[in-house]
């Protein structure tokens, strides 16, 4: 995700007209960058699309997982499923 350059603001321009930006957030649901002194200090988004942000890490963070998992197993790392389960079975006194 980029940031449009027109989305950065001074921190004080967002406390003097909030609403306003909050519309624009909310219209836009692009995030906006506020600065201090001429920098980069926060950044602030609309909470749906910061909620779909999130999502969306969280799936990323799933098949990162998932592929190494894969990878894990197909360099001999990993043990088929009904061995696992049996190991379970025989670890924790459960019955077949």
């Amino acid at each position: 995700m980029t940031f449009d350059l027109r989305n950065i603001h001074p921190l004080s321009d967002f406390q003097r007209s909030a609403k306003s930006f909050l519309a624009t957030l909310k219209e836009s649901q692009s995030p906006i960058v506020l600065t201090v002194n001429g920098k980069a200090a926060v950044v602030v988004q609309e909470a749906e699309s910061y909620q779909r942000l999130l999502e969306r890490m969280e799936l990323l963070e799933s098949m990162v997982g998932l592929r190494k998992s894969l990878d894990e197993f197909e360099q001999g790392k990993g043990m088929l499923l009904d061995e696992a389960f049996q190991q379970l079975r025989e670890k924790h006194d459960i019955p077949d």
